[in-house]
């Protein structure tokens, strides 16, 4: 693994943390080349329930390295878009991965930093964080996270965050929709931990069929997804989980009715 993402996994929770610190962990080719090897090595571990990202240091992630920007600014119009499509790739990994990805974002989330974390599929937030989108400042699109952003809040909240390039508090930031916790600065690792081992306490199979589901539902209306929700139900009926589970709860159930009879 490259030393600009270090990776650890406890608990069957795999982190991957973002460490270029003196760079406000910054992209660059070498980090979104980390960031996809990650992601595919991730979803092959079986031991791997829940992926955790964040950044080293005081900030998530600042946006792409300004020596990046030099160097796409030089660049043809198809050599750019291949450019481009690697982070694009990441996104993509990220939401056909078969765990949860969950965000945990201190200091600030700002322009591609902030489209990596509303990549994620849950983002847990410093109570002093900050999101944003300022690339208009630039004369730049946050382009390929607008695919993410407006299922996330919606078209109207996503044209003003990407038109405006404001920066917005993480409590605005869960008012959208685009964060899912906050928590207070001083207890936040204890808050995150108990979280994401909650999360990665809970049936692998019902987490990943819950995930898969939600995204595919993007393609289909009405009537075919809840066609689909019925056989990914019998999917998830079928798991030796499942059953597992079923099976302890009527057996509590049963515990709990002789206790009140008796």
């Amino acid at each position: 693994m490259s030393d600009v993402l270090l990776q650890a996994l406890e608990g069957g929770v795999a982190t991957l943390t973002l460490n270029r610190p003196d760079k406000r962990n910054a992209l660059n080719a070498e980090l979104v080349e980390a960031l996809t090897q990650a992601l595919a090595e991730t979803a092959a571990d079986e031991r791997v329930r829940v992926v955790v990202l964040r950044g080293a240091g005081k900030d998530f992630c600042a946006g792409a390295d300004l020596a990046e920007l030099e160097r796409v600014a030089e660049m043809g119009y198809d050599d750019s878009v291949a450019d481009a499509s690697r982070l694009g790739a990441v996104f993509s990994a990220m939401r056909s991965h078969r765990c949860p990805i969950v965000a945990v974002v201190q200091g600030r989330a700002l322009a591609g930093g902030c489209g990596l974390a509303s990549a994620c599929d849950l983002v847990l937030a410093d109570e002093a964080s900050e999101f944003g989108y300022p690339e208009v400042y630039l004369g730049f699109v946050p382009a390929m996270v607008m695919a993410i952003l407006r299922r996330k809040v919606g078209e109207g909240q996503a044209f003003d965050l990407v038109a405006t390039g404001d920066r917005i508090s993480a409590t605005r930031a869960q008012e959208l929709g685009l964060v899912q916790r906050v928590f207070a600065s001083a207890d936040v690792e204890a808050q995150v931990g108990a979280y994401v081992n909650a999360l990665a306490a809970k049936p692998v199979s019902a987490l990943r069929l819950s995930k898969s589901l939600l995204y595919e539902l993007d393609a289909l209306d009405f009537d075919a997804g809840i066609a689909r929700g019925a056989e990914v139900n019998a999917e998830a009926r079928a798991t030796a989980e499942c059953r597992a589970g079923v099976r302890a709860f009527l057996e509590r159930t049963r515990q709990a009715q002789a206790g009140q009879e008796g």
